[in-house]
């Protein structure tokens, strides 16, 4: 049995799946997305919070039905039309759904109606889909969490979890009452309610057997339900039609290496975690004998992978670190989780496209879809998809060729992206997803994310540095891209030192070269986190040679938003800096902000004024500066997401206007050219939401234009980098 696959197999094929195809090949791509606040009842503030979890779709593929827990209500979605899903509305529950399932032309909803941890209860309400109502409901005698129904409609499996109190004995089980299976038996999709049974599963698992806490459940066509048991570390095959335990098995333990097990701001994927419980969440068939299970963890455990089992409890296939450093090269890997559990593996599915058999993996918290190739023996990673916040749950329609994921976080109170539903296609194409990987220097994964200032080679097309902010602030980073390559491929990564240490302190938000083989960086800083504003001059090897401090006519006025750009006007004893300050400080006028220079030789600092647009809710400022011919260029943003994003622009400025003053004095207005309109760009690139953070621009020695967002290091973010080539209007 081959439990890895190498870093250069991985990278080979991830790079191969997304390079364009010699003849016309069947790919997954994104074509919609949908915020499910859109369902909110009429009645409800549109800043309630609600969420798509676990979803399903009608028998005829056109519609789709999640569950919204903290709304207490399952939401519909008609997708007659994938590429223009439409909102159909949400039926309050009484209580909080955890799991939907349809059967025929009903939905069965597992209802969470506890009155505490130690007093649990839930029912099973039928629901017609025509009419979207509760028609009969069944007592299930405990918490439920995941529904799911047999291939024949003959009866549904739930999964009673009656799940422990994390804030009790620091969460360890036992903690009574004990779950266990329910079996519904159906007929025409409605609910014998008199004929339940219950599953006892206590006396089963190794780890606090008389506690079993069920977590998800699946169905083979033979009618056998796999049962996880994710805190107990248990596997369970049940006789759907008897209610008979076949087998039970531990899920075993791995150990895993090559992975980054530190919080620390810094990707680093040299670590190993001793061997530990996998701890399975979500399990799927991939056919009458083989199973899978993604291995997120809750208690001890959790492996970062998924593993393939076959029903005798023999380990098949092994993910390893593999999942997880795949996604590190797209840049979704989230180092707040990496103490913890990395990526998370929590949801899948599986599914026929095509005659070939697929299952998809959903990392949580990396916000990835893995879609991997059942081969029989060991699978083939194929795609890695780009998801909403958190995919918890997904389902395939294969007979429309289409796949939709439900991910979970809802940040609409605190002015962030919404919880999505979003819709994928099996078609002739290529992928349009990642738009950036990294490849493997000397064995190594370059780690990367978060990326904020972007800058042309002077030598060589198609190459462009560009520089990674805060987030990553024990590990501040030049990294080296070669957008000639689809996707556009980092080749190499420089590190930012100090005395031949990390550099402390600083929140890289610009670069420009130095015309020297080095570069300039231009920090934000934020004074009440001691990091300063500053200009620094690093050499090749990215060594700090030279550190520029503002002065204290500019300090005076100073907000935490500083320089998010920086660029070179003229050569030798001529050559001027250029900084963008971000939003408006405190001796700006309102709707107004500084464009700052510096000149090396002299040491003088001047600057002008830059008249910001208009835009609606949010704020407005600027993300880079880059010079080019004989204009400066500006990328000019809101700090909205999604529908509310209503200005990401590029303006440009004439270096010949460029005429600085004197610093604590009136300062000179220039004037600004609309040149491009981002936001097409942004909506069309991979068919997702806008997002927030277009924060890198510049122009290849060619004077080819290219564009970043900044993905905020996978953090309150779906992780998504976009790096593309600006196609900009003529300018008379």
């Amino acid at each position: 049995m081959k439990t890895k696959i190498s870093r250069a197999a991985l990278t080979a094929a991830l790079l191969a799946s997304v390079a364009a195809p010699a003849a016309a090949e069947q790919v997954f791509n994104r074509i919609a997305a949908f915020p499910v606040a859109q369902n909110l009842p009429a009645e409800k503030d549109k800043l309630t919070p609600s969420s798509a979890e676990i979803i399903t779709a009608s028998e005829d593929g056109t519609m789709l039905i999640y569950s919204d827990s903290p709304l207490g209500a399952i939401g519909f979605i008609d997708i007659t039309d994938p590429k223009a899903p439409k909102a159909a509305g949400a039926l309050m529950m009484d209580g909080e759904p955890t799991s939907v399932a349809v059967a025929g032309k009903k939905v069965l909803a597992a209802v969470n109606t506890s009155e505490s941890y130690v007093k649990p209860s839930g029912q099973l309400r039928v629901v017609d889909l025509a009419t979207k109502k509760v028609e009969a409901s069944c007592d299930l005698g405990g918490q439920p969490d995941s529904v799911s129904v047999s291939p024949d409609k003959s009866f549904a499996a739930i999964a009673i979890e009656n799940e422990r109190d994390e804030k009790v004995n620091d969460g360890a089980i036992p903690q009574m009452p004990a779950g266990d299976l329910v079996i519904v038996p159906l007929k025409d999709g409605a609910a014998d309610c008199a004929s339940i049974k219950h599953v006892t599963l206590a006396g089963l698992a190794d780890v606090a057997g008389d506690d079993p806490e069920p977590e998800f459940v699946a169905i083979n066509s033979l009618g056998e339900v796999a049962l996880t048991l994710q805190e107990n570390n248990d596997i369970v095959i049940i006789d759907g039609k008897t209610g008979t335990v076949k087998t039970r098995f531990s899920a075993g333990k791995t150990a895993v290496e090559g992975v980054d097990t530190k919080s620390d701001g810094a990707l680093t994927f040299t670590g190993k975690l001793d061997e530990r419980p996998r701890e399975p969440d979500a399990v799927k068939w991939l056919d009458n004998d083989r199973f899978v299970i993604a291995n997120e963890g809750d208690w001890k455990g959790g492996t970062r992978g998924f593993t393939i089992f076959d029903k005798t409890g023999k380990v098949l296939y092994e993910s390893g670190s593999a999942f997880e450093q795949a996604i590190a090269r797209i840049g979704h890997f989230p180092d707040k989780r990496a103490k913890s559990k990395g990526v998370e593996p929590e949801g899948l599915e599986a599914a026929t496209f095509g005659g070939q058999k697929y299952f998809f993996v959903l990392a949580e918290r990396a916000s990835v879809v893995g879609v991997y190739k059942d081969t029989g023996a060991e699978p083939q990673l194929t795609q890695l998809l780009p998801s909403g916040i958190s995919p918890e749950g997904a389902v395939a329609i294969p007979g429309r060729n289409l796949l939709a994921t439900a991910n979970e976080v809802d940040l609409g109170k605190d002015g962030g992206v919404r919880s999505h539903v979003m819709l994928y296609q099996y078609a002739e194409g290529r992928p349009t997803y990642p738009t950036l990987v990294s490849k493997d220097v000397d064995g190594k994964i370059i780690g990367w994310g978060a990326l904020s200032g972007l800058a042309g080679d002077a030598e060589k097309d198609g190459i462009l540095y560009a520089v990674s902010d805060s987030f990553y602030s024990m590990q501040p980073s030049i990294f080296t891209i070669d957008a000639s390559k689809t996707p556009a491929e980092i080749t190499n990564v420089v590190r930012v030192t100090r005395g031949g240490q990390p550099a402390q302190k600083l929140d890289l938000e610009g670069i420009a070269l130095d015309g020297k083989g080095g570069f300039w960086l231009a920090s934000e800083g934020d004074s009440s986190k001691l990091v300063p504003h500053a200009l620094y001059n690093v050499d090749a090897k990215g060594e700090i040679k030279a550190e520029i401090g503002l002065p204290a006519e500019l300090l005076a006025g100073e907000t935490r938003f500083g320089f998010e750009g920086v660029t070179s006007v003229g050569k030798g004893d001529d050559l001027t800096l250029w900084m963008a300050v971000q939003r408006e400080w405190k001796d700006d006028p309102k709707g107004s902000v500084k464009l700052v220079a510096y000149k090396p030789k002299t040491k003088e600092w001047s600057a002008v004024r830059y008249p910001l647009d208009k835009a609606g809710e949010g704020w407005v400022g600027l993300s880079e500066i880059t010079a080019h011919g004989d204009y400066v260029y500006i990328v000019e943003r809101d700090n909205q997401i999604g529908d509310k994003a209503k200005l990401k622009k590029l303006f440009r400025v004439a270096i010949a206007d460029l005429k600085g003053a004197k610093l604590g004095g009136e300062l000179p207005v220039v004037k600004k050219e609309d040149v491009h309109d981002f936001l097409p760009d942004l909506k069309a690139a991979t068919n997702g939401y806008v997002v927030d953070k277009l924060e890198g621009f510049a122009f290849d020695k060619s004077g080819k234009a290219y564009a970043v967002t900044d993905n905020d290091g996978v953090d309150d973010s779906s992780g998504e980098t976009i790096f593309f080539p600006v196609e900009m209007k003529a300018i008379n």
